[in-house]
């Protein structure tokens, strides 16, 4: 038996979404006319209470259209230091956008109120202007940690206060909300825009959505189009991020409880130093006295499947293809590394 704890990203659609895929009404979606990519929108822009959506090929497409859409070059973005927006998609603020970036020390992946209010730049002209705050939910470096809607409430005002644009990543989001139980319209209003991943917990093959305001969509097309990622009959996969939405939101429950799972069978090992906090699929560990890419070459040699995170931390993902029978078999693995 095969344990694939690399990420939420590997898994592979059911026979049901392969049915919807098949059964796919189509168009044109640079025209917007694919029916399917339509009701994609349209669905999730519903669901968050906001006017528009467009479907893009990635999540960090789709994050950074949304950098693009509010702020202009010599403008500064700011996230937390280990935002994936900063740690994994290549540098695009500045590529894309012309950005500097400010890089708040949060902990776990999240930031304050207070913390951000200090990182503003004050409106000198040999400082770039503080334009846009961009917020992760959950944290993938921060090992799957979450803000509430109580803690981003006092983000958003200061936002408000200094005229900055408010951007939520919220590749695994709905991992998120099955554990807080918060309205996603009430979540919606706090921000400017979010984008909503399909191709992790939810199961999609490839996909993510980017939601805001008519007007910002209306120019997020544009920067789409220029990026390359305008597709065509693009209702055949967007039938994947539909059949995920209706079916495999609540079973993200199981992910999370597995994840807690392998927590508590590693804070028993001895070769475990410490376990970050687990709130939603994501395990991260640090190793006591070994090196990251060792152990993970040792779990390979065990039939596991994970992620070297650093000099001595590893990364397990949970997801749909990671059942109770494969976390009674890891734990035999874990304990006989001992």
């Amino acid at each position: 038996m095969h344990i694939n704890l690399i990420s939420d990203t590997i898994t592979q659609p059911d026979r049901g979404m392969r049915e919807a895929m098949m059964q796919a009404d189509l168009g044109d979606d640079v025209f917007g006319t694919d029916p399917s990519v339509n009701r994609l929108q349209n669905m999730l822009a519903e669901m968050f209470g906001k006017e528009e959506a467009l479907y893009c090929a990635s999540g960090t497409m789709s994050n950074q259209i949304g950098i693009k859409m509010h702020t202009k070059a010599l403008d500064e973005l700011i996230c937390e230091v280990d935002s994936h927006v900063y740690q994994y998609e290549t540098g695009g603020y500045a590529f894309n956008s012309g950005l500097a970036i400010k890089l708040i020390e949060g902990k776990y992946g999240k930031f304050t109120a207070e913390q951000l209010d200090a990182a503003i730049n004050p409106d000198y002209d040999w400082l770039p202007s503080s334009s846009l705050v961009v917020l992760e939910n959950s944290t993938n470096k921060g090992g799957g940690n979450y803000y509430t809607i109580d803690e981003i409430k006092p983000i958003a005002e200061i936002c408000r206060k200094h005229s900055l644009k408010f951007h939520l990543d919220g590749a695994r989001l709905f991992n998120v909300l099955v554990e807080t139980g918060e309205s996603t319209r009430e979540l919606g209003q706090l921000f400017d825009s979010i984008s909503i991943c399909l191709s992790k917990g939810l199961g999609a093959p490839v996909g993510s959505v980017l939601i805001g305001n008519k007007d910002d969509i209306r120019r997020a097309r544009r920067i789409r189009k220029v990026m390359g990622g305008s597709m065509r009959q693009a209702g055949i996969i967007a039938a994947a991020g539909i059949y995920a939405l209706e079916n495999n939101i609540e079973r993200l429950r199981d992910d999370n409880r597995r994840a807690r799972q392998i927590r508590d069978i590693l804070n028993v090992l001895s070769y475990v130093e410490e376990v970050k906090p687990v709130k939603t699929n994501i395990v991260i560990f640090k190793l006591r006295d070994q090196q990251a890419p060792a152990f993970v070459q040792k779990l390979g040699e065990n039939g596991v499947s994970a992620h070297a995170f650093g000099p001595q931390l590893v990364r397990f993902v949970t997801h749909m293809h990671f059942d109770d029978e494969h976390l009674e078999n890891l734990e035999k693995i874990l304990k006989s590394m001992a």
